[in-house]
């Protein structure tokens, strides 16, 4: 497969150095111009790419080499970028920060894999001249990542913008290709986590306005277009989609999602579509219980916590889940769906029941227990994966089981990361798979396979 695809990675010097707010400004003002975008985040951020996502109003996705492998990558790129007049690819943390200190898996790592241009956001609150050397430096630092300009963000006066812009074009040879003015008010709240998710915030039209005039009056966006059209031919070698694996026909999976549970890779929703499987979304707020014809259940990650009175107080969906889960049901369940299905989440002095079907409940702390990448063995019979098979995922948790649980059945040994107990992950209840792993079906495709498998077991009443 081979695309013509414009295209263009903004990158930083660290991380909360501005990237965001510029991919989302830029964004937003392309597509006020009518010019057709697509977009992605580097790395495993489930936020991040849901707010790429509502700037351009199509479904943000995730390139992360260490989940997906590289060909799956380019595919990704080549297949949702086709017929798009831009692709903007946000990157994480700085630019040559990696795995390892030959930079794997970094921002400017996938920049060369895909063959893209780079423009190197810097935050140059109390700073000056300095930025220069610090633009030349990531210049020559790998001569193959291609620094095609620069944006200063957090600018406190004009007399600093025209000093920095002559330091980086006189002295670092880059365009200066916008300089955003120091914000007070603040444009994007976090909290644990990061950011809250478009799906929680109360204001996302003055977001929208914001970031937009931002952009419009202090991005050069025609110099950014014409950097992305720069970017040549991007091939991929993998061969050609030979169709599902799994055949899904008839059964219907239900997937819960709403405000509480948002962590979703689109292309694992879209993997149990191509089976021809029924995907049938599921509010964890709305007072009813589950529907009778399901034949499989997947609970992605979110902020269950957040959420906690009006979970517990919808018990009929609660009880649902509980029998559900004692008849058979297979239910697949990504940390904050691990919550979910516990005894009940304690955090910042309140406690609520949950869905009750785990033996244990969880406790929500001010620090993160597990964050970063999380590979497993799989050495126990589970639902879902075949002993011996090999997982890559991430983690990002700030809660843990409220005891020690060391009789809990679990089918994955931790090789790299937290997981849930003392190297253990992926609780087992009937036919239940509960972890702290996040995987993505492009680099997991025998997670769809598994899903599809236990849910026709299910519907055969096996």
């Amino acid at each position: 497969m081979t695309g013509t695809i414009p295209r263009i990675v903004i990158a930083g010097l660290r991380g909360d150095s501005g990237k965001t707010f510029v991919t989302l400004g830029m964004l937003l003002a392309l597509s006020e111009r009518s010019i057709s975008v697509g977009t992605f985040k580097k790395g495993p951020d489930f936020i991040d790419a849901a707010w790429l996502g509502w700037a351009a109003r199509c479904p943000g996705r995730n390139l992360d080499v260490l989940m997906m492998g590289r060909e799956p990558v380019v595919d990704s790129v080549l297949h949702y970028g086709a017929g798009r007049d831009i692709v903007v690819v946000e990157g994480n943390r700085g630019l040559y920060d990696g795995m390892t200190p030959q930079g794997d898996y970094s921002t400017a790592e996938l920049a060369k894999l895909l063959l893209s241009p780079v423009v190197l956001t810097v935050d140059v609150e109390k700073v000056t001249r300095t930025v220069g050397a610090m633009v030349l430096g990531c210049r020559h630092f790998d001569p193959d990542v291609n620094i095609a300009g620069v944006i200063i963000n957090n600018v406190a006066t004009p007399r600093q913008e025209n000093l920095i812009r002559q330091v980086v074009e006189q002295q670092a040879g880059l365009p200066l290709l916008g300089a955003i003015p120091r914000m007070r008010q603040m444009v994007l709240a976090s909290r644990h986590l990061g950011l809250v998710t478009p799906a929680e915030s109360d204001r996302l039209e003055g977001v929208r306005t914001l970031l937009t005039q931002a952009a419009r009056e202090h991005l050069d966006l025609d110099a950014l277009m014409n950097i992305a059209r720069t970017a040549p031919p991007l091939s991929s070698s993998a061969p050609g989609d030979s169709g599902p694996a799994a055949d899904g026909k008839g059964l219907t999976i239900g997937v819960m999602r709403d405000s509480a549970f948002t962590f979703y890779y689109p292309e694992n929703i879209e993997a149990l579509e191509r089976t021809g499987a029924t995907v049938l979304p599921i509010s964890s707020l709305e007072r009813k219980p589950l529907p009778g014809n399901l034949d499989a259940l997947f609970i992605g990650g979110g902020f269950p916590e957040t959420h906690g009175a009006q979970l517990a107080a919808n018990e009929p969906l609660l009880a649902s889940i509980r029998n559900a889960a004692d008849a058979g049901l297979p239910i697949y369940a990504e940390c904050g769906g691990l919550m979910y299905l516990s005894q009940f989440i304690s955090w910042r002095g309140e406690t609520h029941k949950m869905a009750g079907v785990l033996p244990f409940g969880v406790k929500v702390g001010e620090k993160p227990k597990g964050h970063g990448y999380l590979q497993v063995d799989v050495n126990r019979e589970n639902p879902f994966f075949p002993v011996g098979t090999k997982l890559v995922g991430h983690e990002f948790h700030y809660s843990t089981p409220a005891d020690s649980q060391a009789d809990v059945a679990t089918a994955f040994s931790v090789t790299r990361g937290t997981g849930c107990f003392d190297g253990r992950d992926g609780v087992v209840h009937k036919n239940v798979l509960a972890a702290y792993l996040h995987i993505h079906a492009a680099g997991t495709p025998s997670w769809a396979e598994g899903m599809i498998a236990a849910a026709s077991r299910f519907r055969r009443g096996a």
